[in-house]
């Protein structure tokens, strides 16, 4: 037995799907979706069974599909348009995904690096035994007058996303004991786990010595004295690059709370019988 069609206003077919119904509207007045029919009062009736063709609009629609392509498909569709039009998505979703998963690493360490400037009140210095790091790296003179072209420079060689993990410099443990700071040796970010290629720095897994100092940036030279001063303390051997970066500079509205990090490889002895 053929079951009944029911028949919905458009308030109550926009209830069901959770829509405003000036939406419906707007679709009918394009001609990408109307009323199966319209009553002798001409109060406008969908039928139930156009409720699937209606979420799959929606769901092309959330595609960034505009009104005329989906319309284009609607009016004549076909298996292998559709074919077409789904691998084309499905590569689109996958490119989206890989996007958002960066976005999702980046608040992941930015979160980390604000649980760690609450420690810092003024000058932290501390070893720490910290996992293999691997940074994109571009060589860059890091004067004032050239910091202005950084942030395009780096988006160029690395892309926005990266650039969104953070610009730090790095500068060799050489220079740093002959106080030489007006010439870095380039500038360095995180990289991203999903990133390939390109040039990279790898700072293995083990001991570092690391800085971290509230306040301007022209406070460095006196971190780097007292971290200098700490190793010889502690018979530290320091070695490769120290590499410099801002912790909070996105959650702070003085400059005055701006947290610096500094970290420096240490040689670690040989161990007895060796």
């Amino acid at each position: 037995m053929k079951k009944q069609e029911i028949n919905l206003t458009t308030a109550q077919f926009a209830a069901i799907h959770e829509v405003n119904p000036r939406t419906l509207h707007y679709y009918d007045s394009v001609g990408l979706f109307f009323p199966e029919r319209k009553g002798e009062n001409q109060y406008r009736y969908y039928t139930s069974r156009q409720s699937i063709d209606f979420e799959y609009i929606r769901m092309l629609k959330e595609l960034n599909m505009s009104i005329r392509e989906i319309r284009s498909y609607v009016q004549e569709p076909g298996p292998d348009k559709f074919m077409d039009l789904a691998d084309k998505k499905i590569n689109e979703i996958n490119r989206e995904i890989q996007k958002l998963e960066k976005t999702k690493e980046v608040l992941k360490i930015r979160k980390e690096q604000l649980a760690v400037c609450r420690r810092v009140k003024d000058v932290l210095i501390e070893v720490k035994e910290l996992p293999e790091e691997r940074s994109r790296v571009i060589p860059f003179d890091i004067k004032e007058e050239n910091l202005k072209d950084l942030f395009s420079y780096a988006k160029e060689c690395w892309g926005i996303e990266q650039c969104r993990m953070g610009i730090g410099s790095y500068i060799s443990v050489d220079k740093v004991r002959k106080k030489q700071f007006e010439r870095y040796d380039g500038v360095f970010s995180p990289a991203l786990k999903t990133e390939k290629g390109g040039e990279v720095l790898i700072r293995k897994k083990g001991l570092c010595l690391c800085g971290y100092q509230r306040g301007i940036w022209n406070r460095l030279p006196e971190l780097y004295e007292k971290m200098l001063a700490f190793a010889e303390q502690k018979n530290l051997i320091l070695k490769g690059f120290a590499f410099e970066s801002g912790m909070n500079d996105f959650a702070i509205a003085d400059e005055n709370d701006y947290v610096t990090r500094v970290v420096i490889p240490v040689e670690e002895p040989l161990l007895q019988g060796r």
